[in-house]
C-alpha cells in the first residue's frame, strides 16, 4: 500500500501540475485561460481512449509488469512537458500523457479487489485515494518553490517543475518491478496458513446479481449510472483542481503563497475524506453518502461564489467543494467492486473510468472558456456546482439498482 499510493500521489502531481504552471507558463508560451484549460482536459481524450484495452493488458499480463510500464512512460512524458514551446506542442504532450497513464487507476483499483476483501476495501481504497488531495497539499508548495528557480541552467522554472516533478515516476515505475507481486499466493511474507485464509475470504464473497463477463457488464444499468455519476463529479474535480491555482493568484498572493494556500484547502479535503470513509466502513450506506458528498461539494463551490467579495470565506468554501468532491472519491470505488468480477472487473472498472474521467476533459474546458468569456471565475463555478448535483440525483437514483449498498 504504501508504494502504490506514493505512486498515485505521483500520478496526480504530474497530471494536475499545469494549473501551477500555468501562473508562468501561459504568459511564456502564450496561453489563454481556454487554451490552458483545453490542455488540460485534452488529457482525458488520449486516457479514456485506451483505458479499457490497457486493463485487459493488465488482467492478462499481470499488474506489477503493467503498472511498472505505466509509469515509467507517463514519467518521461511528464517531463518532456517542460519543452512545449507553445499551445500545439502543449496540446500533443498533454495527449501523450493521458495516453501513458491511461490504466493505471482502474487497474490497481482491480489490483485491490484480488487482495482485500469487502470489509476491507472500503479502508483500503480510501486510503489509497487519500493521495489524490495529498498530492495538491505536498505539490502546492513544491511546484510553488520550482516556479522561483528562473534562469537556473538557462530553464525557466515552470520547465524545472515538470522535469523535477516528472522523472521520479519513473524511478518508482521501475521499482514496482520488484516491490509488487500480483496474487497473495506469490509473496514468501504470508503464512501458507495466511494465504488460505485471504483466498477463502475473497471466494466467499457475497456479490449481489454478479457480473462475470464484460459484454454483460457494459450492458448493465449500475455500470452506466456510476460512469456517469463519476462524470458529473470529475467535471468539478478537474475544473476547480486546474484553476485553484489561478483563482488563488486573484488574491494578489505570491506563487509561493499560492502553493500553501491550495495545500491548506486539500489538507482539509484529505481529513474529511478519512473521516467520512471511516463512517462509511461501519455500515452507513454507501450511495446515500456518495449522493450527499457530490451535496456538499455543490454547496461549497456555491458558498464560494456568495462570499467572493471576502477571499479568505471565499478560499474556505472551496475548501468544502474540494472536501465533498474528494469523500465522493473515495466512496465511489468501494461500490463497482461488489458486483463485477474476474474480466468483467477489470474491463467494467476500466469503462466507468473512461467514462467517468471525460469530465476531466470537460471541467477545465467549461471553467475556461466560462472565465474567459465572462471576466469571473464564478460563472465556472456555478457549472460546476450544477454537475455535481445531477451526480447526487443519479447516486440517489442507484438505490433502485444496488438496494445492499
Amino acid at each position: 500500500m504504501p508504494v502504490l499510493i506514493l505512486s498515485y500521489i505521483l500520478n496526480y502531481l504530474d497530471r494536475n501540475n499545469v494549473g501551477f504552471a500555468g501562473l508562468t507558463m501561459n504568459q511564456a508560451i502564450g496561453l489563454t485561460a481556454a487554451q490552458l484549460g483545453f490542455g488540460a482536459g485534452v488529457f482525458f481524450a488520449g486516457y479514456c481512449l485506451l483505458e479499457i484495452p490497457s486493463n485487459l493488458v493488465l488482467y492478462r499480463v499481470g499488474a506489477r509488469v503493467w503498472l511498472s510500464r505505466i509509469m515509467i512512460s507517463w514519467g518521461l512524458v511528464s517531463a518532456a512537458t517542460a519543452f512545449a514551446v507553445g499551445p500545439n506542442s502543449f496540446y500533443a504532450m498533454r495527449l501523450l500523457l493521458g495516453a501513458a497513464e491511461a490504466g493505471f487507476f482502474p487497474g490497481v483499483a482491480f489490483y485491490l479487489s484480488t487482495w482485500f476483501p469487502a470489509h476491507y476495501r472500503t479502508r483500503m481504497i480510501a486510503w489509497f485515494m487519500v493521495a489524490i488531495p495529498v498530492s495538491s497539499v505536498i505539490g502546492g508548495p513544491i511546484s510553488g518553490w520550482l516556479l522561483n528557480m528562473d534562469g537556473f541552467g538557462g530553464l525557466q522554472g515552470w520547465q524545472w517543475m515538470f522535469i523535477i516533478e516528472g522523472l521520479p515516476a519513473v524511478v518508482i515505475g521501475l521499482s514496482l518491478l520488484w516491490v509488487l507481486a500480483d496474487r497473495p499466493e506469490d509473496v514468501d511474507w504470508l503464512t501458507d496458513d495466511e494465504r488460505r485464509i485471504v483466498h477463502e475470504r475473497l471466494a466467499a464473497e457475497h456479490r449481489p446479481r454478479e457480473v462475470r463477463h464484460l459484454s454483460v457488464a457494459l450492458r448493465d444499468a449500475r455500470v452506466i449510472i456510476l460512469a456517469l455519476i463519476q462524470f458529473g463529479f470529475l467535471v468539478g474535480s478537474y475544473g476547480i483542481g486546474v484553476f485553484l491555482p489561478l483563482i488563488l493568484q486573484e488574491g494578489k498572493l505570491s506563487n509561493v503563497e499560492v502553493g500553501f494556500v491550495s495545500s491548506g484547502c486539500y489538507l482539509i479535503a484529505v481529513i474529511g475524506m478519512i473521516v467520512w470513509a471511516r463512517y462509511v466502513e461501519r455500515g452507513s450506506s454507501k450511495v446515500i453518502n456518495l449522493g450527499a458528498a457530490c451535496v456538499l461539494s455543490a454547496c461549497g463551490f456555491l458558498g464560494a461564489i456568495v462570499f467572493e467579495a471576502n477571499f479568505w470565506v471565499s478560499v474556505l468554501w472551496m475548501a468544502v467543494a474540494l472536501t465533498g468532491v474528494n469523500g465522493a472519491r473515495a466512496i465511489f470505488w468501494t461500490i463497482p467492486p461488489r458486483f463485477l468480477t474476474g474480466m468483467a472487473a477489470a474491463g467494467g472498472l476500466a469503462f466507468i473510468n473512461s467514462i467517468g474521467t471525460a469530465g476531466g476533459f470537460v471541467g477545465p474546458n467549461v471553467f475556461g472558456w466560462l472565465r474567459d468569456y465572462t471576466g469571473s471565475y464564478s460563472s465556472g463555478m456555478l457549472a460546476m456546482s450544477g454537475f455535481l448535483v445531477l451526480s447526487a440525483v443519479l447516486a440517489w437514483s442507484l438505490r433502485r439498482y444496488a438496494p445492499g449498498e
